[in-house]
């Protein structure tokens, strides 16, 4: 797995994943708020599955040549 998911995305990906499971595990909201284990996890592995099949790289630099996963 090539690192595809870098800066403010991975933020934004940790801290709304995190606010959404937060939010289902204190019953604020329902059963799909659980759904933000998904842009927890992609924020925190910096790799999204969606991102090749769209030919996304939000780390700006080439996975390749010098990977934003350092």
């Amino acid at each position: 797995m090539k690192c595809n998911v870098g800066g403010i995305d991975r933020i934004l990906r940790i801290a709304v994943g995190a606010l959404l499971v937060a939010l289902a595990a204190s019953n604020v909201v329902g059963w799909w708020g659980w759904l933000g284990v998904i842009p927890l996890a992609t924020g925190l592995f910096r790799f999204c599955p969606a991102y090749p099949l769209l030919g996304i790289n939000s780390c700006g630099v080439s996975a390749d040549k010098g990977s934003c996963c350092k």
